[in-house]
């Protein structure tokens, strides 16, 4: 019986060939050096209660190396081996378990359809893999992400010293993100493709969810059209959406979503479609009733000034940190100018006062999670942006409703406007540009409700 991919790997197949897996491989084991092993797990099942497993999904580092979409797998890459360099251990076909829980890949096809060198059931690694191991100088892999793996690596070392009287075991252990992880931050034409799909699944649910916000729903409901958007069209949730009236949004990471939607109030969405693995991140802040009220549209201009002023700082050969730096500029600029922040804007942000109201940073990567792998900084200095790198920017003002160092209806406003932008090599795309954020155009979006 031939093996018939779900829909979501059709389409994933489409966008990244196996070629492209096999040459992230080999990348990787060239800077892993001859004499390395690469392994990597794949994420474990985890029970949500009693005998109920959460959906599961694939670890971020396993499915950027290999596609592979199953459990209970590892992933050996053996620079050199004249037998193939890249190994994979996973389940074998089982009728009996496949009755229960469908159709499994199993070793043939692992090789055959996701271009491994060699397959070896996983219930015979203990076996196999010390053995394919021995006389390398070094093991790269995410010691302590996983007690059970750890405890898995730890013996095969002794396995291995107990090969023909005592096999040559690797004499380092060396943490693998570093060099795997510089490698995803990168993406390429068809990581940036899965991108502006799943951006355009998540501008699509957020437009619904706005046509349905109004006075009287509760934010459950809102979630709800979110998330029914993003499954009618073959993605999931990147992360539990945010669906905060009124002074919830003032809670960065509010996930209640439990509230009634009142009159009078501003509505903060935050959520993202993930599309075979890669995530989008979209942030938006309408009023309830269709108009922003004087304070609220002062505040949501100061915001979208900041939004698009550092947007502009995405480009090749600024630094990472260019974007929240403008965005701080501009809002304490802001702030001053509405008697929200007392003094200069320029003491306001050296002294950090600011921050009372911006407490946030204003952008991360994004990519296979949704604040993505790699490192910000390097030798002590912001990263410059390259092309290929995607980010956030998404500066926000929160006010607190027991903030009694500002009027009363300045209190209790929360606004964040987020979009996902590629770096490229002239300058930026903007992959999340399908839901409207000028406030005219908002206000014009909900009057056609």
């Amino acid at each position: 019986m031939p093996y018939s991919q779900p829909a979501f790997q059709r389409h994933f197949a489409l966008n990244i060939a196996s070629e492209e897996f096999a040459r992230r491989r080999r990348q990787l084991m060239k800077m892993a050096g001859p004499d390395a092993v690469v392994l990597i797990a794949t994420a474990p099942e985890r029970m949500r209660n009693a005998d109920a497993a959460w959906p599961y999904r694939q670890d971020s580092d396993f499915h950027y190396l290999s596609g592979f979409p199953e459990p209970d797998a590892v992933l050996a890459l053996l620079p050199g081996r004249q037998h193939g360099e890249a190994v994979l251990f996973c389940r074998e076909r089982d009728p009996d378990h496949e009755r229960w829980h469908g159709e499994s890949i199993g070793t043939e096809r692992a090789v055959a359809d996701f271009g491994m060198d060699d397959a070896f059931p996983i219930d015979d690694i203990d076996d196999i893999l010390p053995g394919m191991i021995e006389g390398r100088g070094r093991v790269y892999c995410h010691f302590g992400r996983e007690p059970q793996f750890d405890a898995q690596l730890l013996g095969w070392m002794r396995r291995l010293r107990q090969l023909r009287g005592g096999g040559v075991v690797p004499k380092e252990f060396v943490a693998l993100g570093h060099l795997l992880h510089d490698l995803r931050l990168y993406k390429s034409r068809g990581e940036l493709k899965l991108m502006r799909a799943s951006a355009a699944i998540a501008a699509e649910a957020h437009l619904v969810a706005m046509s349905l916000a109004r006075a009287g729903r509760h934010e459950y409901e809102v979630e709800a059209e979110l998330l029914r958007v993003m499954r009618s069209r073959g993605a999931v949730a990147a992360f539990p959406p945010i669906v905060a009236g009124g002074a919830n949004a003032c809670t960065m990471h509010y996930v209640a979503n439990r509230a009634p939607l009142r009159n009078g109030d501003l509505l903060l969405i935050d959520a993202g479609a993930e599309l075979e693995c890669y995530a989008s991140d979209i942030s938006r802040s309408f009023p309830v009733n269709g108009r922003y009220s004087r304070e609220q549209r002062a505040l949501y201009e100061v915001v979208h000034t900041a939004q698009l002023a550092a947007i502009d700082e995405v480009m090749p050969g600024r630094s990472y940190s260019a974007a929240h730096d403008v965005a701080v500029h501009v809002i304490t600029e802001g702030l001053c100018a509405l008697g929200l922040l007392k003094g200069e804007p320029a003491e306001a942000v050296a002294e950090g006062s600011y921050k009372r109201f911006f407490p946030a940073k204003t952008s991360h990567w994004l990519g296979l999670d949704v604040h993505d792998v790699g490192d910000y900084r390097v030798d002590g200095e912001s990263r410059l942006l390259e092309p290929g790198m995607v980010l956030t920017v998404e500066p926000g003002i929160y006010i607190a409703p027991d903030d009694m160092s500002v009027p009363e209806a300045w209190r209790g406003i929360g606004i964040r406007i987020e979009d996902d932008v590629a770096v490229t090599r002239d300058g930026h795309e903007v992959l999340t540009d399908g839901v409207p954020k000028d406030p005219e155009a908002i206000e014009a979006l909900l009057a056609q409700r």
